[in-house]
């Protein structure tokens, strides 16, 4: 690749221009799927998967719904988080655009004109990855490959370099884990707040009204009931 003998013996340049040749291989239309998709579409994935585990959580339902859904809460906040963390990284660091020092890449997004180290992509989706697995193991497993496959995209479109990716999956999955037991201690109080509140409660748990229907008060008399009773009751 014509770019190699400009990366000189730095692995991480070498891998960039390995991956990004891909692309310059690559029909046009897969080039344009790949910068969706790494732009976008991956993040979309993320947030339908983690509401797939709300669905799948609420239910299943149990003693332990409100501590699940309020680690699904930390979900969106980990990555978030996880974000701010990076604005005094990159900062810091202060590392252009791998395409701003070194030429002949296919840059699928040359309009990126911030600092390249870490990843925010790679940041968001591992950072959810690795909180959703802390709640479901299948379902963060799913993430962590989302995550992956996320940066590679963001190789393959020239915008980052191999290393701002791993840096990225370092800060989100230490954010995700270092701060999850105080957000779950947080969360966890608040989430059970709404389980027991009229309004709130099918947020955690879906068979809430038949829970409520299992508790009724069966030996009353027939003559102390109230038609609603009699009524869930026949039912």
């Amino acid at each position: 690749m014509a770019g190699l003998a400009e990366s000189g013996s730095n692995p991480d340049v070498d891998l960039l221009y390995d991956i990004n040749g891909l692309a310059g291989d690559a029909p046009r239309w897969f080039d344009r799927v790949m910068e969706y998709v790494g732009e976008y579409g991956l993040l979309l994935a993320m947030v339908l998967l983690v509401v797939w585990c709300w669905w799948s959580v609420r239910r299943r339902g149990g003693e332990g719904a409100a501590s699940a859904v309020a680690a699904l809460v930390w979900v969106p906040l980990a990555a978030g988080l996880a974000v701010l963390v990076n604005v005094p990284i990159r900062g810091f660091v202060r590392r252009p655009r791998p395409f701003v020092d070194h030429q002949g890449l296919d840059v699928l997004l040359p309009g990126k004109a911030d600092y390249s180290f870490v990843s925010d992509h790679a940041t968001i989706t591992m950072a959810m990855a690795v909180a959703l697995f802390v709640v479901d193991r299948r379902f963060g497993l799913v993430g962590i490959g989302l995550a992956l496959f996320e940066g590679f995209c963001r190789v393959y479109m020239g915008v980052h370099y191999p290393t701002d990716v791993v840096g990225g999956f370092a800060l989100g999955t230490a954010v995700a884990l270092l701060l999850s037991p105080p957000a779950m201690a947080l969360l966890t109080p608040l989430l059970e707040a709404v389980e027991r509140s009229a309004w709130g409660g099918r947020l955690v748990r879906a068979r809430r009204a038949a829970a409520d229907h299992d508790a009724l008060p069966t030996d009353r008399p027939t003559e102390d009931r109230t038609p609603t009773e009699e009524r869930d009751l026949a039912a």
